[in-house]
């Protein structure tokens, strides 16, 4: 996997060189043709991780990256307004993720959401405690994480 990895970026990199054009959208769209050229020549390999990774990746980081702008948004809505709509409250958190590589992983990402924050994690490594600060429903908001967050970054894990 790691040598589809620098074989893409070596190809983005020629890419980038021949083009002549030294912008990161030329490189991006390189790295973009390279996966493409790669996958075409790779397609009978046994190992075909690196191709569900990537795509996986970068739906991963433009999913965090709407939930941070969302997060954003209602925190900022809130500060602006002249009412205060926060609901704080502490959730416990049933934990998916096993080892401890995933567990600071994910509690880093919803540490760095904007309106919630990690307090504790248990001593069996089953439980993480966090705050949130536009509660509505602890069962809803446990769900989402599970559904949205927790489970992507899992997929891209393991």
């Amino acid at each position: 996997m790691i040598k589809q990895f620098l074989m893409n970026l070596l190809l983005s990199f020629i890419w980038v060189a021949l083009t002549g054009s030294m912008y990161y959208t030329n490189f991006v769209f390189g790295f973009l043709l390279g996966f493409f050229v790669l996958w075409i020549m790779n397609r009978n390999d046994i190992d075909q991780r690196y191709f569900y990774r990537v795509p996986k990746i970068l739906s991963f980081v433009v999913y965090f990256l709407y939930l941070i702008i969302k997060a954003n948004l209602q925190v900022a809505y809130d500060v602006m307004t002249p009412k205060y709509f926060m609901k704080p409250g502490v959730v416990r958190y049933p934990l998916n993720a096993k080892t401890e590589f995933e567990i600071n992983l994910l509690s880093t990402m919803i540490s760095l959401t904007p309106g919630t924050l990690i307090l504790d994690i248990s001593e069996d490594k089953t439980t993480m405690y966090i705050h949130v600060m536009y509660l509505e429903d602890a069962e809803t908001f446990v769900k989402q994480t599970k559904t949205g967050l927790e489970r992507r970054l899992l997929e891209i894990l393991r």
